[in-house]
């Protein structure tokens, strides 16, 4: 069965950023870093990104192109060993379980959006209704399972379509549409009386903010902003051209996140500011202090449509990228058709994600070492498995295939890029080779408690 390719580097570029820019970049950073010191968690965020972040990547999708296969195939073909092969399908797993909670907290945005555009949000003027509203809202069986069918039924349909009609086409047209939407808000926070507290904020820094659970948050963020550690990036390397140019590739996928993750913060935090709210709502934000503010403003029931629409695109275009690599894996390593693999895969994620969903309803008194369903498998997800698929990835390139015999296949394709800036080669090496593994370390050791 001849292997799928993206139709255009730009396609591809579309759709890893359209990975990349998730729940993780529009609400878990804002929350983030108002809770760490505005500005001063943007500063130490870059340069975990720069040091850990972009090389990872990298790792990733050159790991993908060379081999031309899902994770588990391509770990098992550059490592040549079955532990290798097992770490990748674990990365597989990760995935999975990634898309089946993801899938929760998704369908809260895509019914949101339903209740913006009913205009139920708008009489929430006071924290205690709107997370009155939230409790309820969650904990309703029909609303829940009803709102996580309709998202998986969206993604279901662009996975079953094929890499290029469906995966690159659809993400050609909601990653534009994702950028206009953020960019409206922005412009329109920055506009409220107030919004200028929100914009400095975010772009002036408090050095007395420097902490070190600030240092390894932005570690945290550096890693996850960028779907590294679940076969993603892995996966969607492998339906690249041998000749692509990776590291040149990776810069607007890098960046293209980090523009987004700064739109959001402006937006959000310009509008919180200038409704006098706390930035350090945590994970409220979203869903619990934005629609007090929109309640507030005029304008406030457009504001609140738009950015529930724009939740529902970012979480629609890492939903797909979470669950692409087991229908990769089936295809194959099953030599199933795509339209199986798909069905399957939809299948099974909202078999695992239904008990996610019920976890806040009718299941929320059983729990597993002190946690419901959802929190345990975002803990073990976000804590030990992303974290310990990161590190295969480095630890595979650096040191198993080497980094000594993978660079002549990372400079495919970039000859001109290394030919000009030749001191590249030694910042992917001790990136690689010894940074990223040592940052993702610490990150998982902090995680499990030990710091």
């Amino acid at each position: 069965m001849k292997r799928e390719q993206w139709k255009s580097r730009l396609g591809f570029i579309w759709a890893a950023v359209g990975s990349a820019i998730g729940l993780g970049s529009i609400w878990r950073f804002p929350y983030v870093m108002g809770e760490n010191g505005g500005a001063t968690f943007v500063f130490l965020y870059l340069i975990c990104l720069l040091v850990v972040g972009f090389p990872v990547l990298v790792s990733e999708i050159l790991i993908g192109r060379k081999a031309q296969l899902n994770p588990s195939g391509s770990f098992k073909q550059i490592g040549r060993h079955r532990g290798w092969q097992g770490a990748g399908k674990m990365t597989i797993f990760t995935g999975f379980l990634v898309s089946s909670f993801y899938a929760t907290v998704a369908g809260w945005a895509l019914g949101y959006l339903v209740q913006a555009v009913l205009g139920k949000l708008s009489g929430l003027n006071s924290s205690g209704a709107a997370t009155a509203h939230f409790k309820a809202f969650t904990a309703s069986p029909l609303w829940g399972v009803g709102v996580l069918i309709a998202f998986l039924s969206l993604a279901f349909l662009i996975l079953y379509t094929g890499v290029r009609k469906g995966i690159e086409a659809g993400n050609k047209i909601m990653m534009p549409l994702l950028f206009f939407v953020l960019l409206f808000l922005a412009v329109r926070g920055l506009m409220m009386p107030g919004g200028e507290a929100g914009l400095a904020f975010v772009f002036k820094p408090d050095w007395s903010e420097v902490t070190p659970l600030a240092i390894l948050l932005a570690l945290g963020q550096a890693f996850f902003s960028l779907s590294l550690g679940q076969g993603t990036m892995v996966t969607y390397g492998s339906y690249l051209g041998k000749k692509e140019n990776i590291p040149g590739t990776c810069v607007p996928i890098t960046l293209f996140g980090i523009i987004v993750s700064m739109l959001a913060g402006i937006a959000i935090f310009t509008i919180v500011f200038s409704a006098g709210l706390s930035p350090a709502s945590g994970e409220s934000l979203m869903f619990e202090t934005l629609p007090i503010v929109f309640s507030q403003i005029s304008g406030g029931y457009l504001m609140s449509i738009l950015f529930f629409l724009l939740l529902v695109l970012a979480a629609l275009t890492s939903q797909i990228s979470a669950m692409e690599p087991l229908i990769a894996y089936l295809i194959d390593a099953k030599k199933w058709k795509r339209h199986r693999a798909a069905s399957f895969t939809g299948g099974a994620v909202f078999l695992v994600a239904l008990p996610c969903t019920l976890s806040f309803g009718p299941w929320s008194g059983f729990t597993i070492f002190g946690m419901n369903f959802f929190n345990l498998l975002l803990y073990v997800s976000l804590n030990i498995l992303i974290p310990l698929g990161g590190l295969c990835a480095a630890l595979l390139v650096g040191w198993r295939w080497t980094f000594k015999r993978a660079f002549p296949h990372l400079q495919e394709g970039a000859e001109g890029l290394f030919g000009s800036y030749p001191s590249l080669k030694w910042y992917f090496e001790i990136s690689i080779r010894y940074l990223a593994p040592l940052m993702v370390v610490i990150i998982m050791l902090d995680a499990l408690g030990i710091f």
